[in-house]
């Protein structure tokens, strides 16, 4: 049998309707910004595997550290134990986040991360004899598939049958120059009634939300009235941490700087799962107390796994390189020049960029999902560039260390899509 035939005995995928869906690609290798399959085809992964592998495929500097570290302490337990890879990478992530974050704790994952925070908001407030019970979310936000990260969100695609489980969240909309006061007004009438405990964001780009984005100075009007109201600022950095956004974190760009900020994805290179929710100095002391039930009594088997940690180290210290930092400045300009040259196009709406994050609107309207959508990620597969698109959006966000014929490579599918497109 075949590893698709296999494949189809026993897994299940994630985001597949399995009645409807084509069978899956087996991958049997990876390395630097390809992807090779059980057939002999090869794809350029144009997103980095949903934005983890940042560095690249079995990046060697990545691998080798990693490597070693499984030939000394594979795992231990991380509640009473400590070792060198968790302090280490503490010291790094320290070193290149905001300034006011001093305390970072481990979990698995994204939507853990940001779940980390949302339990630490609510319980920050209640060991300061405060209950606040409510969070507010952006429209059309996405933090993950937990029951507070679900909570959170507002793209109810994913959400339906959980919905009447779901803890108290209020939303506003994105903030932009045509709608802030509006925003603002909202926002102050329900942090006024003194019951919000967090404010939850995607910093400048909403990923899930088809790479939406918005200008900081409109965010920093909305976490300066929450700073004003004592609500918690969660910055959920999942996508955009560790570069993508042409700096370290998105949160660099805007002047008020989070309470708690949520990592995961690039932050070991895509190597192995781990996630980190960063706090403030404040933060971390509220839970000080002499009662055992006011620490934070949330724990994950794997919590700062040394081997993620050495994977999350290694990747930190490639980022800060001349040669990583030159390569993300390389892709910012590759992409304004190919945007100058296509954001006319007459089946375009639109189109955008942020860093190495760049998505083309189609002039079309269809579903996230569905016989079309799977048409256009056919095409580019068929034209060996891996793209994932979200309904009508096409979107990059390449490995920092995608080379520039590579580039051009995927830039072409992109034109070659576009001359070839019809809506039937």
């Amino acid at each position: 049998m075949s590893l698709v035939d296999r494949d189809k005995k026993h897994l299940w995928h994630p985001l597949t309707q399995h009645k409807l869906g084509t069978d899956a690609i087996a991958i049997t290798k990876a390395k630097d910004c390809l992807l090779y399959d059980d057939q002999g085809n090869q794809y350029i992964d144009a997103i980095a595997s949903w934005y983890t592998c940042m560095m690249g495929h079995c990046n060697e500097k990545i691998t080798s550290q990693v490597t070693q570290q499984m030939q000394q302490l594979d795992h231990c337990v991380f509640a009473g134990f400590t070792h060198q890879p968790a302090i280490e990478l503490s010291e790094a992530l320290i070193s290149i986040l905001p300034e006011n974050q001093q305390k970072v704790f481990f979990s698995d994952n994204g939507s853990t991360a940001n779940e980390v925070a949302i339990k630490m908001a609510l319980q920050y407030h209640f060991n300061r004899g405060h209950k606040k019970t409510t969070i507010i979310a952006l429209e059309n936000g996405f933090h993950g598939d937990t029951f507070g990260a679900m909570s959170a969100s507002g793209l109810s695609v994913y959400n339906g049958p959980f919905e009447e489980f779901f803890i108290d969240v209020q939303r506003i909309p994105v903030p932009n120059k045509n709608n802030i006061e509006q925003v603002k007004d909202k926002l102050i009438k329900l942090v006024s009634s003194n019951n919000i405990a967090a404010f939850i964001y995607e910093p400048l780009v909403q990923g899930a939300n088809a790479m939406n984005m918005f200008e900081g100075h409109y965010l920093d009007q909305l976490l300066e009235i929450c700073q004003n109201h004592s609500v918690v600022r969660i910055a959920d950095e999942v996508m955009t941490g560790f570069g993508k956004t042409g700096s370290y974190f998105a949160s660099d760009s805007i002047q008020i700087k989070p309470d708690m900020l949520c990592l995961s994805k690039a932050l070991t290179a895509g190597l192995v799962p781990m996630a980190i929710t960063s706090c403030t100095q404040e933060i971390y002391n509220a839970f000080l107390d002499d009662k055992m039930e006011k620490a934070f009594l949330h724990a994950h088997t794997y919590t700062a796994n040394p081997v993620a940690c050495s994977a999350a180290l290694a990747a930190i210290n490639l980022l800060k390189t001349d040669e990583i930092q030159s390569n993300i400045q390389a892709i910012i300009k590759s992409h304004k020049d190919f945007d100058d040259e296509i954001k006319n196009h007459p089946k375009i709406e639109r189109t955008r960029q942020l860093g190495v994050i760049y998505a083309i609107d189609l002039d079309i309207e269809i579903s996230r999902y569905g016989k079309q959508r799977n048409q256009i990620f056919d095409f580019f597969m068929k034209q060996g560039v891996y793209l994932r698109p979200l309904g009508k959006t096409i979107y990059l966000v390449p490995p920092f260390v995608i080379t520039q014929n590579e580039l051009n490579k995927v830039y072409q599918s992109i034109r070659n899509f576009l001359n070839g497109f019809s809506e039937k």
